[in-house]
């Protein structure tokens, strides 16, 4: 070991299955990459953890998952966090940086069922499970025969709740299915053109404390360029228009090499107006390419949109 490779490393961990899948799977890339040291998990419950019996863009959005994690990175008891991108704030408090995007797994949305093949194949009033205003949208503007019903938990709860008999079908990222070994729950996949993923959906990211520099170059072999360039463009129209669980916003790009295909859409939660926009352009200007497409959501009156949006999610 080098003088200057860590010693130690603690990881704060949200304490669920598939939170926890993502710490220990940072732990063993970071004990490859640096054998001689010591590297532990943290688990810690946050209050999105706590808070279940009410929508997330009703409590607070997306940050209850990640607040608690920060505390421990500013108290010292932690060196760094790790998160699935789509929980992670579009503005991170003053004094946090993300430091590495992993490679990203499977973007897709997925329908579960036990007993329906896909959303095409469920009855007129069959109950769907989702917590994203984005996939109420989207499945509403397709379906508008079913009922769309908040599912809140972690993932086995959520499974759970459709085993015990209350939705028809749910839909789940298909990442946390594969990463936790349970692709055989995925009755069919949804492709992007018909359910485009949220921004950032199936990569991991690793938040730090912003003066530890030393962590940032630790943690660099780890920062996957193609999966990084997607996801800050996606991020970057997110944040245009305040990104938030109150917003059925979604922000997809896919990147081949030197080209970047950026998708994005911004919707009422029923699903009746809808703007969306696409372009292809260069992968090292996916920031340039995100506002291009902020332009053209808001020539398709976005904006209003969204006061729809949050004028809805105020009652």
């Amino acid at each position: 070991m080098t003088a200057f490779s860590p010693k130690k490393l603690v990881i704060a961990s949200r304490e669920s299955r598939l939170a926890m899948w993502q710490a220990e799977h940072v732990r063993d890339r970071l004990v490859s990459l640096y054998p001689d040291c010591v590297v532990e998990i943290l688990g810690m419950t946050t209050r999105g953890d706590q808070i279940l019996d009410r929508a997330l863009s009703k409590v607070g959005g997306k940050g209850l998952f990640v607040k608690e994690l920060e505390v421990a990175m500013a108290d010292g008891v932690a060196d760094l966090a790790v998160h699935s991108l789509k929980d992670v704030p579009m503005d991170l408090p003053d004094g946090f940086a993300l430091a590495a995007v992993m490679e990203r797994e499977d973007p897709r949305d997925a329908f579960v069922s036990n007993l329906y093949d896909s959303l095409a194949s469920l009855p007129e009033g069959a109950i769907v499970g989702t917590s994203s205003l984005r996939r109420q949208a989207l499945i509403s503007a397709r379906f508008p025969h079913l009922v769309i019903k908040p599912l809140r938990g972690n993932l086995d709860t959520r499974l759970r709740k459709l085993d015990e008999g209350e939705y028809a079908a749910i839909i789940l990222a298909a990442a946390g299915l594969k990463r936790l070994g349970l692709p055989q729950r995925i009755r069919a996949f949804l492709p992007p053109e018909d359910s485009l993923p949220a921004a950032g959906q199936g990569a991991m990211a690793i938040e730090i404390p912003s003066n530890r520099p030393e962590l940032a170059a630790w943690l660099a072999p780890l920062n996957h360029l193609a999966t990084s360039q997607a996801v800050h463009a996606e991020r970057a129209i997110s944040k245009a228009f305040g990104g938030s669980c109150q917003i059925p916003l979604a922000a997809f790009a896919q990147v081949d090499g030197a080209e970047m295909h950026l998708r994005a859409m911004v919707a009422t939660p029923d699903g009746l107006r809808l703007a969306k926009a696409e372009l292809v352009g260069a992968s090292d200007e996916g920031i340039a390419l995100a506002h291009k497409i902020t332009e053209l959501l808001s020539a398709q009156d976005a904006e209003e949109i969204l006061a729809v949006c949050k004028a809805q999610s105020a009652d």
